[in-house]
């Protein structure tokens, strides 16, 4: 069966928000469909980036407690325009990038989910991991590129500072592939779906600030091994570990935390 697409709303899309809006139908039931599978009804919903409502006409109709946050207040005029039952408190105009987490819903648990502009997604999932005791899941489509980076398991050349951070507080899995041509107007790389959901981590073994300064300076030069890239952390007893003369992308989580651990441990 051929894809089927629709439009929705005639406002032009605007680069500096990274817009790019879907237009293929089977694949926002599908999105849909993920985030009923996989999220309780009477959950707080957070949708980043809205836009024209393509997601949030069919979310707005489910047993949810929904907010949505969009940045361009054209997308807000067409949301009030077109999905009335859409209350204006609902409705958060700004960039979630430089919004606290508890604006949304206090102290309260969140889930998020959205197709989510390009050009913040890697923000968004590093704030996603400095507030992940208060987001248990993410259901969001993201470019393939980072979608990959995310989910992808040691050893594999995508795998890097987003796959460590986030695998060691979440479990990561792509739902679905999602083909440039579904969006209007069409970004230049394919996108994928992506669901994280908390894992059974509430705290590391070791110092989480330490943790995440140790996991980007050993990404910062991948090619090299950590007793170069770590060596200001390292003491000379360290340095002579067989662990430190592996490359990052070799390392699981585990590995990062036992070397955390160790420089902890053993401050140079």
């Amino acid at each position: 069966m051929s894809a089927q697409f629709f439009t929705f709303g005639t406002v032009k899309t605007k680069k500096k928000y990274g817009q790019h809006f879907l237009i293929n139908v089977g694949i926002k039931e599908k999105i849909v469909q993920a985030i009923k599978d996989n999220i309780p009804e009477k959950e707080n919903l957070l949708e980043v980036g809205p836009g024209e409502g393509v997601l949030t006409k069919y979310l707005i109709e489910e047993d949810y407690m929904l907010k949505v946050v969009e940045i361009d207040p054209d997308m807000i005029a067409i949301l009030n325009r077109d999905i009335p039952n859409l209350r204006a408190e609902q409705i958060i105009s700004g960039d979630i990038i430089k919004m606290n987490s508890r604006s949304f819903y206090g102290e309260e648990v969140f889930h998020l989910v959205g197709n989510f502009p390009y050009n913040v997604s890697s923000q968004l999932l590093f704030l996603m991991y400095e507030n992940k005791t208060q987001i248990p899941t993410m259901i969001g489509m993201f470019q393939k590129e980072v979608a990959d980076r995310v989910v992808a398991p040691p050893g594999s050349k995508t795998y890097g500072i987003l796959s460590v951070l986030l695998q060691a507080f979440y479990d990561c899995k792509r739902l679905f592939l999602v083909s440039r041509g579904s969006f209007n107007p069409p970004p230049k790389v394919d996108s994928a779906v992506i669901l994280l959901r908390r894992n059974k981590v509430n705290k590391l073994e070791c110092d989480e600030v330490l943790f995440k300064r140790v996991v980007k300076m050993a990404f910062s030069q991948r090619r090299k091994m950590l007793r170069n890239t770590l060596k200001s952390l390292l003491n000379e007893q360290l340095q002579g570990k067989e662990i430190f003369t592996k490359r990052p992308e070799h390392l699981s989580v585990q590995d990062f935390i036992n070397i955390t651990i160790d420089i902890e441990n053993n401050k140079a």
